[in-house]
């Protein structure tokens, strides 16, 4: 896992040539693009899916990047799909995935266009790859970059969850061991919030919430410093309101994790977004109706500074994330 860092990326993006019709063309901090066809902004994101448990990798190759092109405030109405995997694998293999991704698809009223299937010598794992296509009005659009001084930051879920639920899955006689049989049952039973594309669509809906961003590799880390950059922002956040599970807080416990580790564990289907203070009822009241935990746990502020109040103290957030997913779910301890 890794992603190039910023100004690595920017010199991989320097080739790509401007074009009038491009909305938000490829950057760091944003995951969909946009474009202008007619009237409509149309946005697109594409995401892999590898090493993730077996029973449910069509599943999340669709919602990785339909939660990306709902984040944007467009419905997910198209998709593309890639199945690469080693020489050797059977077709029940592409088969089973394919059903758990047509299952999915169809659960977002998601049309599958196109794709691609094949098997390679250069590749020892199963890879999926997804490309999502939504349609917004221009005035409709939330990108990151739309969030505002004064803003309150909203983060649904627990930090962490894609980590401890695949960790539960991967590792279940070590979870049951350190949460207990039954909370692991639950646990492993939650890989659906790794999706927030209904409520991404929901909150899109609400006047007052300006911007939108999901805390995946890297985590809140990465998710923060993200959103403030292309923002022109800073933030200030309070440790003690941080939605971090016990569950998760026994994981930090038994790998000797930092608390800035803990607040970079990979965390998909975590919603970060930007919201006015007058929409804070109302943003509250639409995800307790769809049964989403969720709270603010701090502000976007005019300076630039990146700020973590912790034992009435101020800290500064870490600039990189040092993500222990791998760590976790790998783990043989």
């Amino acid at each position: 896992m890794g992603k190039l860092s910023p100004s690595e990326l920017q010199k991989l993006l320097a080739c790509i040539k401007k074009a009038h019709t491009i909305i938000v063309p490829p950057e760091s901090g944003y995951d969909a693009g946009v474009h202008l066809l007619e009237d409509k902004y149309v946005v697109v994101s594409t995401d892999p899916c590898t090493g993730v448990p077996k029973k449910w990798f069509g599943w999340l190759l669709i919602n990785y990047a339909a939660s990306d092109v709902a984040l944007f405030g467009a419905k997910p109405e198209f998709c593309t799909i890639n199945l690469l995997a080693p020489l050797g694998t059977k077709a029940e293999v592409f088969q089973r995935v394919m059903k758990q991704a047509c299952k999915a698809a169809n659960e977002l009223d998601l049309a599958i266009v196109t794709g691609h299937t094949g098997t390679y010598p250069s590749l020892t794992d199963l890879i999926g790859v997804c490309t999502v296509y939504g349609t917004v009005r221009p005035e409709k659009l939330r990108t990151p970059s739309k969030a505002e001084v004064g803003d309150f930051i909203l983060c649904t879920k627990s930090l962490g969850y894609e980590t401890l639920v695949n960790f539960s899955l991967n590792h279940r006689k070590l979870a049951e061991k350190l949460v207990g049989n039954r909370t692991t049952k639950i646990i492993a039973d939650g890989v659906t919030l790794q999706s927030c594309v209904k409520e991404a669509l929901q909150l899109a809906e609400i006047n007052g919430v300006h911007a939108m961003h999901d805390a995946t590799e890297g985590g809140l880390v990465t998710a923060l410093n993200e959103f403030a950059g292309v923002a022109n922002l800073g933030f200030r956040i309070e440790a003690e309101k941080l939605p971090i599970s016990p569950e998760i807080k026994k994981l930090q416990t038994h790998f000797k994790l930092s608390d800035e580790e803990v607040i970079a564990m990979s965390s998909t289907g975590t919603l970060l977004a930007a919201v006015a203070p007058q929409a804070q009822d109302e943003v509250q009241e639409v995800l307790r109706k769809l049964g989403v935990d969720c709270g603010f746990i701090g502000v976007f502020t005019k300076n630039k500074n990146r700020v973590v109040t912790k034992n009435l103290k101020d800290i500064p957030f870490p600039k990189a994330a040092q993500d222990p997913y791998a760590e976790i779910c790998s783990t043989k301890k």
